[in-house]
């Protein structure tokens, strides 16, 4: 059974949402995939992001913000007969798939912050914190909704290593590394099943491990994304060795690991 969303207020049903995109909104103005004609409702009040069986609840800098279970979240991995709360109303989260997530996985950003001066040449660069646990290149860091830190500037460079030709994408390890401003070079690996990129309230885009391969998908912002000079839909993308992704002003090169 696809996963759904019940919407009620009262204890009244209102309707059934299938989780049926990669990328779902919630809000008052009529764009939304959930449109819920309330004031106390932002006009994108929040989004739903689902990676093969996990869904993933992001607050969209909402006026009056979201609940789950009675609790406010600004990022949330949904487990079954999860309840969420937008001012009167109720979205039930039915699901009968386990979610393989962590909530590491959603809880935090590699952040490219771009000052208005040069995105290219004042690009600060952080990492999930389990990821870093990982690649040992970067400082630790705190939440997304905290203040990033940045990258240390005398971290070596390293060479993108090409992938066997014969090798499944499956199998390989992947990575993405910074080629602009002061953090070129500085590389993250990919080893969570997804992993967010982005400026929050800019652009953010998600990178997946699926079973056949990586893909990119956006998340957030209105503008997309580009993959060597192409610009994205709203369609998951799947990335090549040596694609070069621009996001937030700052490119970065995907690459497979031998």
């Amino acid at each position: 059974m696809a996963a759904k969303l019940i919407l009620s207020m009262d204890g009244v049903v209102i309707n059934e949402f299938p989780i049926s995109k990669e990328r779902m909104t919630i809000g008052r103005k009529t764009h939304n995939d959930i449109v819920i004609d309330n004031l106390a409702v932002s006009g994108e009040h929040a989004a739903i992001v689902t990676i093969l069986n996990d869904s993933f609840l992001e607050d969209l800098d909402s006026t009056n913000g979201v609940e789950v279970n009675g609790v406010m979240i600004k990022k949330h991995v949904m487990q079954a007969n999860d309840v969420i709360g937008i001012g009167k109303y109720h979205l039930k989260y039915i699901s009968d798939q386990v979610s393989q997530a962590n909530p590491d996985d959603f809880e935090k950003t590699m952040i490219l912050r771009a000052p208005a001066k040069s995105a290219e040449a004042n690009a600060q660069v952080s990492a999930t914190a389990n990821n870093v646990e990982k690649t040992g290149k970067f400082g630790a860091l705190p939440p997304v909704d905290s203040t990033p830190a940045t990258a240390p500037a005398t971290a070596p460079a390293t060479a993108p290593a090409a992938a066997p030709a014969n090798a499944p994408a499956a199998a390989q390890a992947a990575a993405v590394q910074i080629l602009t401003g002061p953090n070129a070079g500085k590389e993250l690996d990919l080893v969570k099943n997804l992993t967010t990129l982005g400026k929050p309230g800019v652009q953010v885009a998600v990178l997946t491990r699926r079973p056949h391969g990586f893909f990119i998908t956006h998340v957030e912002g209105t503008s997309f994304p580009s993959v060597n000079g192409q610009v994205l839909n709203d369609k998951p993308h799947q990335m090549n060795d040596h694609d070069v992704i621009e996001l937030a002003g700052v490119k970065m090169e995907f690459y497979f690991k031998g």
